[in-house]
């Protein structure tokens, strides 16, 4: 008798769906994906239709299943992209398309929550303050730009929970994706009412509350029938993104780093206790594991090398642009690159911010300029990183996850940048491991996410900084933290010029 299970994760990403088939043992016996598009229908704005997130999961698990015993499956669970806006009507019909985490509409609600609300007034209720990527700041912009979809809303949802609202008919959210709404109160875990009421929506219209690893639901029989799954698999709450690929790098419990380099780029700081950073430059979110995280944001990362490489070099071959950079170009560069493409979350919050190559002179490179990239991204992380040491957060080492730490070179620019060992997980596939693992609990195959973790997480090598590198980092670092000072007020009068 075969006692093997199988277990599917869900990756809802921003530019695609990855589905996993995991086993018991937490092997991953088969990956799909579906890529699907970014709409940007005026400058700085950010949409996706949530229909082609269903497409893209339905089309990958019919890939992902073909030829396996369904039968032997007991879970699902999604980790997705975090943020978005998903508005359904009295019918359940998505109203309008989703409004996505790196979209900068929202500057006049931010400074009107941030303003008139208050700080300490969000922070208190929250445990955050509003940022234009929280999904607080689209809920008052849909009510004060589009007053009529604003009043066909019933139902306010998630990316991912609306994933799991297809497969199980249950409108649900987990906490540690509900903490970047701007809507939960993260110590207590409930919905702050008062923050609703200042969103003009009232708690009927908000989803009902999980841990990570809780049970929604299980397939509903027309899904499963439409899917080729049995009715009785069951569906768990699963995770904000990075709270869901921390979990797969086994970043749970107390005092655990995890760095991702995907499109955006984090800092996650895990602990067992509930705390706030008093300047509000990290956000304090509950995490999949039943704790709390800190969690440094910034909006691109490997995003940014992409846009060099494709955009302006004209060239998908990343790798062969960082094949002739030594060690001893690191900390060597003149050339700085500020990485505000975006603008920027963490720990800046300015939507204005762009960015900017400086230093270039005759004799600049290609080269300088990749490694530039590299760089400004990393130092742009070290931002984050110094407020959480700020906090006396001890941080000697982290993990590194994301498409953007497949790079050897990158890997060695953020250890020297940062000056602490990064360890690479044994499994690198990020939010949908992780969701994986959340089925597993859910299912009864582990007492609890930490237990899972421990079982199912390891280090295959680790990159160490070299001390000299590091030095020559520490002194382009200092230059770096005045470039964005300098360049803030010319950010406003150049967004103030092309309105």
């Amino acid at each position: 008798m075969n006692n093997n299970k199988y277990y599917i994760g869900i990756d809802l990403g921003t530019s695609a769906v990855k589905l996993l088939l995991v086993d018991s043992c937490g092997n991953v016996i088969r990956t799909e994906s579906r890529e699907y598009p970014l709409i940007f229908p005026n400058p700085g704005w950010s949409e996706q239709r949530p229909e082609e997130w269903w497409s893209g999961v339905k089309s990958g698990l019919a890939a992902l299943l073909d030829g396996i015993d369904t039968s032997l499956i007991e879970g699902i669970g999604c980790g997705g992209q975090m943020h978005g806006l998903v508005v359904l009507d009295e019918d359940d019909n998505v109203i309008r398309p989703a409004i996505l985490w790196n979209d900068g509409r929202t500057q006049a609600e931010v400074d009107y929550l941030n303003g008139e609300i208050g700080k300490d007034k969000l922070s208190a209720l929250t445990a955050n303050i509003a940022f234009a990527g929280f999904t607080a700041p689209k809920i008052l912009w849909m009510k004060n730009n589009e007053p009529e979809n604003f009043a066909k809303i019933k139902k306010i949802m998630l990316p991912k929970d609306y994933i799991n609202y297809l497969l199980t008919g249950v409108h649900c959210c987990d906490y540690s994706d509900a903490s970047g709404m701007l809507t939960l109160d993260v110590e207590h875990k409930r919905w702050s009412r008062e923050m609703l009421a200042i969103c003009g929506v009232t708690e009927d219209v908000m989803p009902a509350l999980y841990e990570s690893s809780d049970v929604v639901g299980t397939l509903l029989p027309e899904i499963a029938a439409e899917l080729g799954l049995p009715e009785g698999i069951k569906v768990v709450g699963g995770a904000g993104d990075n709270a869901a690929a921390a979990v797969g790098t086994g970043i749970v419990g107390e005092g655990g780093c995890n760095i991702s380099l995907g499109t955006s780029g984090t800092v996650f700081i895990s602990s067992t206790k509930f705390g706030v950073d008093p300047n509000n430059a990290l956000h304090a979110f509950a995490h999949a594991d039943g704790g709390y995280h800190l969690m440094g944001c910034m909006l691109s990362a490997a995003s940014c090398n992409k846009w060099l490489c494709e955009d302006i070099l004209g060239t998908t071959d990343y790798a062969g642009e960082q094949r002739d950079i030594t060690d001893d170009d690191l900390g060597n560069n003149r050339v700085f690159f500020l990485p505000y493409l975006m603008g920027e979350r963490s720990p800046i919050n300015d939507v204005n911010a762009r960015g900017t190559f400086t230093g270039m002179s005759m004799d600049t490179t290609r080269k300088d300029m990749v490694l530039a990239v590299l760089e400004g991204v990393a130092f742009a992380i070290r931002d984050s990183v110094e407020v959480a040491r700020s906090l006396g957060i001890k941080i000697d080492r982290s993990k590194i996850c994301g498409g953007g730490a497949k790079s050897p070179l990158w890997r060695r620019i953020i250890a020297n940048v940062l000056g602490i060992s990064l360890d690479i997980p044994q499994t690198e596939e990020g939010p949908g491991y992780g969701g994986a693992m959340l089925a597993m609990v859910g299912c009864g195959r582990f007492g609890s996410v930490i237990e899972a973790a421990e079982a199912l997480t390891g280090v295959s090598a680790t990159v160490d900084p070299d001390p000299e590198i590091t030095a020559r980092y520490e002194a382009k670092y200092q230059i770096f933290k005045k470039i964005y000072p300098t360049m803030k007020n010319l950010f406003s009068e150049m967004k103030e010029e092309t309105k």
